[in-house]
């Protein structure tokens, strides 16, 4: 196949181009407009490979997305390119309606002008995967309840809201259209290549370097934990045995406690790393609890028993285990987070808006 994959220079977008292209025969156009969470140094162990090329294009120009399809002609697309940091959304919540919404919108009709000129065989075979989050379900209120694919949307953040609208352009323009589509709603996810403004990688690095470990609240709110590696095995298995028009749930089955989360790193930078910072006798002193942020939902988990059933797919990284691989990847690729920090990401506190 050649798959179409936008925002293939984010987190979880470069974690799927290295799944393909390093273990299967299909081909990636990755789409990307290289906003401040794009990063090519991801997918530098792809660039030379026959089987990928990048096109930089934002998900909003029309144009430039005809331009994209006539010229790759893509067999599906993986939709990955959003704004996805909650707390940016809450500071600027503008660029997640343009971005989340109205990018889909334009790259769903962009894919459907393509898809209806196709010729028979290649039009049933196509496939536009839309990959979202767990977060457009809100709340989860019960302790032993969990996120199904037939849980009611109910999103908290402007975040989660414009994913949820996306979620419903693509479901809507397969019940309208026909148009062959598949939606994944994932949990957290963590590993290397993190941008270090989510919650795992900034923990790691302000460690390293001796500054507050900021916890939201008191660090009780639940996440499901699935490792990246994990998550781009699960999006390559749906793009190819998932069933037109069906949702499903991706989680890793490791409901963490934020606050345990960050004792978890501090442990394991205890071992990694005992030569601390001048003054810090424990990493753990370093926690300090701050603020919570407005509208912070307090437990989100996944069933992903569809998935597993239906496709065959399970995580195969632990939390304890994925843990200690991305806090490995972080002290040995000092190199890779270093100059994301030199451009315009500073490790500030964001989302902190009444």
């Amino acid at each position: 196949m050649k798959i179409l994959l936008t925002g293939g220079a984010g987190f979880i977008g470069s974690a799927v181009v290295r799944h393909i292209i390093q273990n299967t025969q299909d081909s990636v156009v990755n789409l990307d407009s290289l906003t401040y969470a794009g990063n090519l140094e991801s997918i530098a162990e792809v660039f030379d490979s026959p089987n990928y090329s990048f096109e930089q294009v934002d998900i909003c120009d029309k144009n430039e997305l005809k331009r994209v399809f006539d010229l790759h002609k893509p067999d599906c697309v993986m939709h990955l390119a959003a704004e996805s940091h909650v707390d940016r959304s809450i500071d600027g919540p503008a660029a997640f309606i343009e971005t989340n919404i109205v990018g889909t919108y334009c790259l769903l009709e962009a894919a459907r002008s393509y898809w209806s000129r196709l010729p028979a065989s290649k039009k049933d075979a196509f496939r536009f995967h839309h990959i979202s989050t767990d977060e457009v379900y809100g709340d989860l209120e019960g302790v032993d309840d969990l996120f199904t694919e037939t849980t009611s949307y109910a999103p908290s953040s402007p975040y989660s809201a414009s994913k949820a609208s996306s979620d419903h352009l693509v479901r809507a323009w397969q019940r309208t259209y026909g148009m062959p589509t598949l939606v994944t709603n994932c949990s957290n996810n963590y590993g290397p290549y993190h941008f270090p403004e989510k919650l795992i990688p900034l923990m790691i690095l302000n460690a390293l370097e001796g500054k507050a470990l900021p916890v939201y609240g008191d660090g009780q709110q639940i996440r499901d934990w699935l490792y990246v590696e994990d998550h781009a095995r699960a999006l390559y298995t749906v793009l190819n045995k998932g069933e037109v028009g069906q949702t499903y749930n991706i989680g890793g089955h490791n409901e963490k406690a934020n606050i345990d989360v960050v004792k978890t790193i501090c442990s394991l930078l205890e071992e990694l790393v005992p030569n601390k910072p001048e003054g810090i006798a424990a990493y753990s002193d370093l926690i300090t609890y701050v603020t919570d942020r407005p509208g912070h939902d307090v437990r989100y988990a996944i069933d992903a028993s569809k998935i597993e059933k239906e496709l065959g797919w399970t995580p195969e990284e632990t939390f304890e285990s994925g843990i200690r691989k991305t806090v490995v990847w972080y002290l040995d690729n000092q190199p890779w987070w270093s100059r994301v920090l030199d451009g315009s990401y500073a490790r500030e506190r964001l989302g902190d808006q009444a």
